[in-house]
């Protein structure tokens, strides 16, 4: 009685099923990166259009290099967003690779000179924890890497021992 109940209130109530809740809600989450990597294009091309005309005038080095940083910066956060449609996933090391750049325009925009020492002392704390995590995402990389070459390696020595044995069968026969 209870299970004819259930199966009409879920015929009734299909959009309740937590599948196609979960792909409804990913879509619109894949809507909302597209909008998002539409619009950050565009304020790239906006941007480097600027650099652009601002160059026609004398500049300072920090404006140029800080424009020229904003614009990578813009470029790494495209390439998260892309990395992200494909792969349904965070690329750790282009958020990181970001964290740098965007400190490093920072220091540049504001000079070294004119940082008071204690963030100048955090900013470097702060780079050290960054590369180390680029470090040990390379490092585990490799580790990775190397254990699906000897998981590949373990399934050709058995196809091989394989071949062996029926040869060895068919030479006994």
């Amino acid at each position: 009685m209870s299970t004819s109940i259930d199966r009409q209130h879920k015929q009734r109530h299909p959009w309740f099923e937590l599948e196609q809740v979960i792909q409804r809600l990913e879509t619109i989450q894949n809507v909302i990166v597209v909008i998002l990597s539409i619009a950050l294009f565009c304020f790239m091309v906006i941007r480097l259009g600027d650099l652009f005309l601002s160059m026609l005038v004398p500049l300072g080095f920090q404006k140029v290099t800080s424009d020229i940083l904003f614009i990578l910066i813009l470029v790494e956060l495209f390439r998260l967003l892309i990395i992200y449609l494909k792969e349904q996933r965070i690329s750790v090391g282009v958020a990181v690779e970001v964290s740098i750049v965007s400190v490093l325009r920072e220091v540049i925009i504001r000079g070294a000179l004119e940082i008071a020492w204690q963030q100048i002392l955090a900013i470097c704390a702060f780079l050290l924890v960054l590369g180390g995590l680029l470090l040990i995402r390379a490092w585990m990389a490799r580790i990775f890497n190397r254990i699906e070459m000897e998981k590949k390696q373990a399934v050709r020595d058995n196809q091989v021992v394989e071949e062996d044995r029926l040869l060895f069968d068919d030479m006994v026969r």
